[in-house]
């Protein structure tokens, strides 16, 4: 990554851009984490709603498509609002999804507040990565772009598994299991908002006559490598495999009921996602995506076998899931590291824009499809095994075919 010009930063301004890396990290994680708050709470709304599998699953199809459609807006966006504006309209629309879902308890509701959502994660997660690194330098010339890199990933990340812990564990001890979630982050992101509006802008928002007179095809010319793409898409499908039908299983084949298990094992799935980039800091890009490959191929063969013993095993259940989760952890570690250096500093947000909507469509395919199947009548047995075949095999080909290569290009730079 290119470095930014700090000579002229004053130690005070250091000081701010310093103190604001952790603001936005919070911000980034809270936003984040909504993306799967409500993943424990989605038998509650099945028992008092009489909802089907396939009325989950067009929720959550709608929370993906609210997602995906603002990432693929999100550079012109920040190029108009500035990382910072970006960040403050991403808590400001998860405070207004999270009122609509604590308020309008319906299905209606329940559709918007999830839309709503998407929004609110797609401007968030596009800015966020590219904006702590350079606030990290900013605030100290010297600071290790990977690092800064790395805790933007986690967070991504790490994120996704704070959120049905959280919602998990209050659903089981607190009275308004379908209440109190939401309103716990919506007072999250009034301290992020506070904290956001002191927080330095890196990259200044450009005039209305500046953004129209980019030339048309200039964001056309920004593309994601396809190995990379299909890396991310099916490592974070073994994910979205995982966590759609982990509350089904540890409910029904598992007979372990309780909301907060639920949330707890969406939480290991993505804090060893997390752990995985945390452990591979010093590893080569290659060696991250190849051991992030092989724990995914691993974790699915647990997760097939753990539903399809006569006594079904909680513990290979939960050792599978960690094993989907490092590996996938990795995998998009990898992918974003080869990415984002081979790219100029103006198509980063792009890049990473890209990557994402790779991520939430691997996320989106299995959850989708599984409801789909179980709505016509599959067994949950048999929906793992066919999708873990299917994703094991996305994971595999994607591998191969982005290890193969010595160098990737990307928007037309080589890659490591």
């Amino acid at each position: 990554m290119a470095s930014l010009d700090t000579s002229t930063v004053r130690a005070p301004d250091r000081r701010r851009y310093g103190s604001g890396f952790w603001v936005v990290a919070f911000a980034f994680l809270i936003v984040m984490a909504v993306a799967t708050l409500p993943s424990p709470l989605y038998g509650l709304y099945r028992i008092r709603d009489h909802l089907s599998a396939l009325t989950i699953t067009v929720v959550f199809a709608i929370f993906a498509g609210g997602t995906i459609a603002t990432l693929r807006r999100d550079s012109f966006l920040t190029i108009r609002l500035g990382r910072r504006g970006m960040m403050l309209g991403a808590v400001a629309m998860m405070m207004v999804a999270m009122g609509v879902l604590a308020a309008w308890k319906n299905l209606p509701g329940l559709l918007l507040g999830r839309l709503l959502t998407g929004v609110a994660v797609g401007l968030a997660a596009g800015p966020a990565i590219t904006y702590l690194v350079e606030l990290r330098l900013r605030a100290n010339p010297n600071a290790s772009v990977a690092r800064a890199r790395t805790i933007g990933t986690s967070v991504n990340v790490g994120a996704l598994g704070v959120g049905p812990l959280i919602a998990g564990c209050l659903a089981q001890w607190v009275s308004q299991p379908l209440t109190v979630p939401y309103l716990v982050f919506i007072a999250l992101g009034a301290v992020a908002l506070a904290g956001l509006w002191t927080t330095p802008e890196t990259g200044a928002p450009a005039s209305r006559a500046a953004t129209g007179n980019q030339p048309a095809g200039s964001r056309r010319r920004v593309r994601l490598p396809v190995p990379a793409g299909a890396a991310t898409l099916a490592g974070f499908a073994a994910n979205g495999l995982y966590a759609g039908l982990s509350g089904l299983f540890l409910a029904t084949t598992l007979h372990h009921p309780s909301l907060a298990l639920s949330g707890a094992s969406l939480f290991l799935l993505f804090s060893c996602g997390v752990a995985s980039q945390l452990a591979t800091v010093r590893l080569a890009a290659s060696r991250v995506l190849a051991l992030g490959t092989t724990s995914i191929l691993a974790g699915l063969v647990l997760l097939v076998v753990s539903v399809r013993l006569s006594a079904p095993s909680l513990a290979l259940f939960l050792i599978g899931g960690a094993l989907i989760g490092a590996g996938s952890g990795a995998v998009f570690k990898g992918t974003t590291g080869i990415v984002l250096e081979a790219s100029p500093p103006e198509s980063r947000v792009a890049m990473t824009s890209a990557l994402l909507i790779a991520l939430y469509v691997g996320l989106a395919v299995p959850v989708i499809g599984a409801g789909v199947a179980l709505s016509l009548g599959a067994s949950a047995p048999d929906t793992v095994l066919g999708f873990a075949i299917l994703v094991g095999l996305g994971v595999a080909v994607s591998g191969w075919a982005l290890l193969r290569p010595r160098r990737v290009s990307a928007g037309g730079g080589p890659g490591r």
